[in-house]
């Protein structure tokens, strides 16, 4: 039984949201592909079919704590072997989407691109996005001034401008190098 799991790296924002996923080979699902190319709605809708379908699934977060003090890549890694030992059945082998593999005891292979070309990759990629999505829109609600319902965390033009009106918030990755440029100004400053 092979097992594919998918990185989900985040914004500027919070942890990072790492998912793996067993698909069921007699329980197929239609239109799985790179989450980035589906729509919110249609991401939605798989990941109730994948949580349904799938022999073993699992969501894991690196927290905002770790990404600050481990870096974005390693974080992730650190996530998704906690993702890849959560799952109820033991793989045989793990599949990555990406260059990078966690440290892990079960013989794994990073396919770049793999979360268009692995439905299992995909699967996982789907389940990471929505979770990661649904607590954005959580975020935005403690912290409406940054509009993260609309660019999810990212460093728009928008967000810029939210960022440097309001300054990051407690939930802001303080080393990305564009918030920790703006810091750095701040403290100029006084």
């Amino acid at each position: 039984m092979n097992l594919k799991s998918k990185i989900r790296r985040g914004s500027a924002i919070s942890g990072v949201w790492v998912s793996a996923c067993i698909l069921d080979p007699d329980k197929p699902i239609e239109g799985l592909r790179d989450s980035k190319k589906l729509s919110a709605k249609r991401r939605e809708e798989l990941a109730e079919e994948i949580k349904h379908k799938a022999l073993s699934w699992r969501i894991e977060i690196a927290s905002l704590e770790e990404v600050e003090t481990l870096n974005v890549l390693n974080a992730t890694l650190l996530g998704m072997k906690r993702a890849v030992e959560g799952l109820h059945i033991k793989p045989n082998k793990v599949l990555v989407d990406g260059n990078k593999l966690p440290n892990i005891d079960i013989p794994a292979e990073a396919i770049v691109k793999g979360d268009d070309l692995i439905p299992a990759i995909s699967a996982a990629s789907i389940l990471a996005k929505v979770e990661r999505d649904k607590v954005i829109r959580e975020l935005h609600q403690i912290y409406p001034q940054y509009g993260f319902d609309k660019h999810k965390g990212y460093l728009t033009k928008d967000h810029m401008m939210a960022l440097q009106e309001y300054g990051p918030c407690p939930i802001h990755r303080k080393t990305n190098a564009p918030i920790r440029k703006l810091l750095e100004k701040q403290l100029e400053l006084f």
